[in-house]
C-alpha cells in the first residue's frame, strides 16, 4: 500500500488504477464506457458512487472513472489521481454548449484551450494570468481520429464556468471572441497537469446550443454520446 492511498474520495489501493484514466462527468456514463469498451472490468471505486473501473482495451491496461460536476469536483479527483496514484493521462469525455453557429448539436470539441471565470489558478501565486492548455500530442491524436472516423469536430478554445445559472449578462463576449463552447471541468484538470508535469486533453459533445436554443435530453447526454469515446479509447 502506497501513503495515502486509499485517499479520501477515491477507494482504490495503490496499483489497482491504470496509468491512462478517462474520466466523465455523470459516473453512469464510466460505467457505459467500462461496459462498451473495457475487456474483464473491475470496480475499483464506489465512495459517494464516483463509479470506476479499470480493465484492458486492445491489450492496454485503462481505468475509466466519474468525476462529477464542476472545477472543484474534477480537480480533487484529478489531483488525486495525479498524485496518490501515480496516473500520468487523463482524458474527459463531457458534454457542452455550443457558442458558435458553426458548431452543431452532436459535434465533438477538442478543448486545445480553456478560458475561465475560476479562481483555481489563484493557488499557484502566479505573476500574471495562467493560460490552462491541453497536451499538443494528444490534442493532435484527437483531431486525426476524428478525420479517420469521419466525426464531425472542432478545436480551439472553451469557457469553464464556476456557475452553471448565471446572471452575469456579460457572458456573450465570449462568443465574440471565438470560443467554440462552454464546459465547467476543463481549467482544473489542465492546471493540475500542468503543474505535475502530467498529460489531459478534454473532448466534448455538443448537448446544446446556447445561441438558438437547441438541447438534447438527459437520456441521449448519458447513453448516446459515444463517438468522444471512441476518439478517447483510440488515442491511448
Amino acid at each position: 500500500m502506497k501513503p495515502n492511498t486509499p485517499t479520501p474520495h477515491i477507494g482504490a489501493q495503490y496499483g489497482e488504477i491504470a496509468d491512462t484514466v478517462i474520466m466523465a462527468g455523470d459516473p453512469l456514463r464510466a460505467k457505459l464506457m467500462a461496459d462498451r469498451f473495457l475487456e474483464n472490468p473491475v470496480q475499483f471505486n464506489n465512495v459517494r458512487s464516483m463509479l470506476g473501473f479499470t480493465g484492458t482495451y486492445k491489450g492496454k491496461r485503462v481505468s475509466v472513472m466519474g468525476h462529477g460536476m464542476g472545477i472543484p469536483s474534477i480537480g480533487i479527483y484529478t489531483y488525486e489521481l495525479f498524485n496518490f496514484y501515480d496516473v500520468k493521462t487523463i482524458i474527459r469525455v463531457g458534454s457542452c454548449g455550443a457558442r458558435q453557429h458553426y458548431v452543431h448539436l452532436g459535434d465533438l470539441v477538442i478543448a486545445q484551450g480553456c478560458c475561465t471565470d475560476s479562481n483555481y489558478a489563484m493557488q499557484y501565486d502566479l505573476p500574471g494570468t495562467f493560460a490552462p492548455l491541453a497536451d499538443f500530442d494528444l490534442c493532435r491524436k484527437a483531431a486525426d481520429a476524428c478525420e479517420k472516423f469521419g466525426y464531425p469536430y472542432h478545436v480551439g478554445n472553451v469557457f469553464s464556468a464556476d456557475a452553471f445559472y448565471s446572471e452575469d449578462k456579460r457572458k456573450g463576449n465570449w462568443t465574440k471572441m471565438g470560443v467554440l463552447a462552454d464546459e465547467m471541468e476543463a481549467p482544473a484538470l489542465y492546471m493540475n497537469a500542468a503543474r505535475l508535469g502530467k498529460k489531459a486533453l478534454v473532448i466534448c459533445t455538443v448537448s446544446d446550443h446556447i445561441l438558438t436554443g437547441e438541447a438534447t435530453t438527459a437520456e441521449q447526454r448519458q447513453n448516446t454520446f459515444t463517438q468522444m469515446m471512441d476518439v478517447a479509447f483510440s488515442i491511448i
